[in-house]
Parts: structure tokens; C-alpha cells; sequence
């Protein structure tokens, strides 16, 4: 009577089965592999366009609240102007105009006011264009400036920080104007345009918007719509 024996293995069909259920296994596995990372590439595409899209509507809504502040800015100094052409400065000092000399020079100027608001000047001006000079600037060139209408702060070692601070504000955004220190000036602080001069003892005084109003690219500028750009800077 013969014996039979029994493979470890088991029948084909059933190592055939094993293999294709692996595979399965492995397909299913490829399948939820592939399906995470669609998943996570998609969230992070979303992520990516949320975020872009945030920065963009930011940006436009920071753009669109800057424009209407300038435009807020630009319609009061607008009303300023108009209401300050009429407006005497209490405490304004004025010159007559048709007195103070005109004529470009290179020979040293002797001028009868500190700091001079008119006379004969160099060829240069001084670039005014918003710009605040730490050290004393020429006399020459900063008379040429007012003659193409801006307005000259100026300011000794008496002045307080904050007024400085306030002033240097103020002539940065403003087009047509500058501001640099003269230590030998009465006043504090001193405002100056061609034939006008105004002190005042701080930065807060409404006199000061006012005199910007009336006298940057005012009726007294000798040559309005000269460059305030192109000059000469420290």
C-alpha cells in the first residue's frame, strides 16, 4: 500500500490565488497612494490660490484705501489753498517783490534778511522737492528756489524735536518745498517763500498749513512751474 505526501507549498491554484490576491493588495494600496497625493496636491493648490488670491484682494484693498487717503489729502490741501488766498498771516512779514533783485550772480550776496526770501542768486537752485538737509545749505541756491515757488523751512538749535519731527514730515510730502537748519536765525522756527517770511514757535501753529497753502507754487512765485528737481543737493 503506497503513501502520499503533502506539499508545504499547496496546489498551483492556490499559490496562483495568493499571488493575484497580493497583487490586488498592491494595486489597492496604488490606488490609495495615488488618491492621498492628488488629495494633498490639491489642498495645497487651493492652499497656494486662497493665499495668492488673499495677498492680491489685500494688496488692491491697501492700494485702493491709499488712493482715496491721498485723494482725501489732495481735496483738503485743495481747500486750504482756496481759502488761504484770501487770508492775511497774522505775523507775516513781507517784502515788496519789484525791490528784490533777480539776477543769477557768482559773487558772493549780501542779503538784508535771515534767511533771505528774495534777491539776486546764483544759476543753481537747490533742490526742493520735498527734501530736509541736515546741514546749512546756500544762500544763493535756496533763493533761487523760492523763486520758482517753494517754501523754506528753516530752523535753529532752540527748535524742539517734536516740531522737527512734525516739519520734516510735512516738507517730505510736500512738492516745492525744503527744509535745512540756519543756527544765526532769530526764530526758532521760520518759514520762508519769495518776499514772505513767518515765525512761529511750533509745528502745531495752523499758521504754518496755512502759509504752505498760500505760498507753494503761490501768486508770488516769480517763475511758477520751474523745476525744483535738476538743482543742486548736499
Amino acid at each position: 500500500m503506497g503513501s502520499s505526501k503533502t506539499s508545504g507549498q499547496g496546489s498551483p491554484n492556490d499559490r496562483k490565488a495568493r499571488i493575484e490576491a497580493m497583487r490586488r493588495a498592491e494595486r489597492a494600496r496604488e490606488r490609495r497612494n495615488r488618491t492621498i497625493a492628488i488629495v494633498a496636491s490639491t489642498a495645497v493648490v487651493a492652499g497656494l490660490v486662497g493665499f495668492g488670491s488673499y495677498l492680491f484682494i489685500s494688496e488692491r484693498n491697501e492700494k485702493q484705501r491709499e488712493e482715496a487717503r491721498v485723494a482725501a489729502e489732495q481735496k483738503r490741501q485743495e481747500k486750504l489753498r482756496k481759502e488761504a488766498q484770501g487770508k492775511d498771516i497774522e505775523g507775516e512779514q513781507a517784502w515788496d517783490a519789484k525791490k528784490l533783485g533777480r539776477n543769477h550772480v557768482t559773487k558772493p550776496v549780501s542779503y538784508p534778511m535771515t534767511p533771505p526770501v528774495g534777491g539776486d542768486h546764483d544759476q543753481v537752485w537747490m533742490n526742493c522737492n520735498g527734501d530736509v538737509y541736515a546741514k546749512p545749505i546756500p544762500d544763493k541756491h535756496a533763493v533761487h528756489s523760492l523763486e520758482h515757488g517753494a517754501v523754506w523751512v528753516t530752523y535753529n538749535d532752540r527748535a524742539k524735536p517734536a516740531d522737527l519731527k512734525a516739519l520734516e514730515a510735512k516738507v517730505s510730502a510736500t512738492p516745492y518745498s525744503l527744509m535745512s537748519p540756519v543756527n544765526e536765525q532769530k526764530g526758532a522756527l521760520m518759514l520762508s517763500a519769495w518776499g514772505k517770511q513767518l515765525t512761529v514757535d511750533s509745528a502745531k501753529d495752523p499758521r504754518v498749513d496755512t502759509f504752505f497753502a498760500k505760498y507753494v507754487q503761490g501768486k508770488q512765485t516769480p517763475e511758477p512751474g520751474a523745476a525744483c528737481q535738476g538743482g543742486i543737493a548736499q
